[in-house]
């Protein structure tokens, strides 16, 4: 399995990407995609909606993902819904939660230390690039 840490820390602290912007590049470059500017500029307020904390964007990245590798191998939109789903669920029971108020719960303070999430972001790009491997193997 790839270690995403450098690639993680480069997207946080050299372009200061958020979390879903950071999984969808991680997951697609694994898998040889290249991304669109417009596709990633859908993932900009994708953080927990935009700090609201609601849906981690750890998991919305890996969604984007999901559609973007699943469509690229001829997948159908019904079986990407399933492979989402199937997603949603491993990631509850490795992680707790797909919820950014819980996956974070001290919230976005002033206080925080740059992308506080960095080590999360690692485990989370690791599991996902593990599941889409295990899910969508390459043809």
């Amino acid at each position: 399995m790839t270690d995403f840490s450098r690639r993680v820390h480069g997207l946080y602290f050299d372009k200061d990407y958020n979390c879903a912007r950071t999984m969808l590049i991680c997951l697609c470059e694994s898998r040889g995609i290249g991304l669109a500017q417009q596709t990633l500029d859908a993932a900009i307020g994708m953080h927990g909606a935009g700090r609201f904390r609601a849906q981690c964007g750890l998991v919305e990245g890996t969604l984007m993902a999901l559609g973007v590798c699943g469509t690229a191998q001829g997948l159908a939109p019904k079986e990407i819904s399933a492979l989402c789903f199937a997603f949603a669920g491993d990631f509850t029971r490795r992680f707790g939660s797909l919820l950014c108020r819980d996956l974070r719960p001290g919230g976005f303070q002033p206080s925080d230390p740059p992308h506080a999430c960095e080590p999360l972001t690692c485990a989370a790009v690791a599991f996902a690039a593990a599941f889409l491997e295990a899910k969508l193997p390459r043809r």
